[in-house]
């Protein structure tokens, strides 16, 4: 099958439901894109198809073929990605940064949409989880973006 990833078009030879997540990873080798629970919950595996922010460990392969998959390696190719980057940074948001691909995806999925988010809208979209617990600063960075 044949996937966009990235802007580019990969053929992978696959299993139709393999996760779309070890096709990222283990076929393409790109390993930002993090494993974490693998059931949907934890969002490290948070990828955006057609800009929404989605959760690739249970995502079948053949069901998103022929859509736009970004992963965090192309994040910054937007100006809101781009933006959301310079953000984490300023407001030193990462910890052990496992979890940051799929935060950052996911903070970028949101302010496409909602340009300047409420906190209810920010707690709707991130919903990933941070073993390091740093909502606070997440949110500070989601809020820097959005007052630019």
């Amino acid at each position: 099958m044949q996937l966009n990833i990235n802007g580019a078009t990969h053929d992978v030879d696959v299993e139709p439901d393999t996760p779309l997540l070890w096709v990222i990873r283990e076929e393409l080798g790109l390993t930002g894109t993090k494993y974490g629970c693998g059931i949907a919950q934890c969002g490290a595996c948070t990828v955006l198809i057609d800009g929404v922010a989605t959760r690739s460990c249970v995502t079948p392969a053949d069901s998103v073929a022929g859509l736009e998959i970004r992963t965090i390696e192309t994040v910054e190719d937007t100006e809101i990605g781009r933006r959301v980057v310079e953000a984490w940074v300023e407001n030193e948001v990462a910890q052990c940064g496992y979890c940051q691909s799929g935060q950052v995806l996911a903070a970028t999925a949101l302010l496409s949409d909602i340009p300047n988010p409420t906190d209810a809208d920010i707690d709707g979209a991130m919903t990933n989880l941070c073993r390091c617990g740093t909502y606070n600063k997440i949110r500070a960075a989601v809020r820097s973006v959005s007052e630019a």
